[in-house]
């Protein structure tokens, strides 16, 4: 604590972060504390700090509840590639918290996340597909997206589309799943590599 309080004083943005922490999670929290060092670090840039803001605001943790103010750091940690920011953001795109409501930008985010393997966002994606919400219905990208994802929830439903799909649907959605596994494979491998 001494040495991040000396740090953040002489304007470290990871310490002001480090020690915005240190007072959020504390017994008790000190929100106030959190909140300025959060802010000082986050608008010089710090991403972890504009994603905790995020969350500040969206949970209303010692400040007002402000989805408006949320989406603005989660937007900036966003597109620094947070994926937890990228995935709270397409939330609130899609439930119109702070944003106004754009199913094909929660969809652009859910993507993103999906092709970087997040089972999560797959499992959204494959939600997308199959409601029609952000891009065309499409059970067969549904079925392949929810193939991808481990999440019980999505294995239920592409279950559903299988019990309905002929074997000709049921193979061009396996196929299209294994196409997509390669996909995110190579993405994944490529990023690795630092292509």
């Amino acid at each position: 604590f001494k040495w991040y309080r000396k740090a953040a004083d002489q304007g470290v943005p990871s310490a002001q972060y480090n020690l915005g922490n240190m007072y959020y999670k504390g017994a008790p929290p000190d929100y106030a504390e959190a909140l300025k060092l959060f802010r000082k670090a986050a608008e010089k840039g710090h991403v972890l700090a504009q994603y905790n803001l995020g969350n500040m605001f969206y949970g209303g943790h010692g400040v007002q509840r402000d989805y408006t103010e949320a989406a603005n750091w989660y937007n900036k940690a966003a597109n620094r590639g947070n994926g937890k920011a990228q995935y709270n953001l397409a939330f609130m795109y899609y439930n119109g918290e702070g944003v106004p409501k754009d199913d094909v930008e929660a969809v652009r985010w859910w993507r993103m996340l999906a092709e970087e393997g997040v089972y999560d966002a797959q499992h959204r994606l494959g939600l997308a597909y199959f409601m029609g919400e952000g891009v065309p219905k499409d059970d067969i990208e549904a079925y392949a997206w929810f193939n991808l994802s481990a999440i019980k929830d999505a294995r239920t439903r592409r279950d559903v589309l299988e019990f309905i799909f002929t074997p000709e649907q049921k193979a061009r959605a396996q196929q299209r799943s294994n196409e997509l596994q390669k996909e995110i494979d190579a993405k994944i491998a490529a990023r690795a590599a630092g292509k």
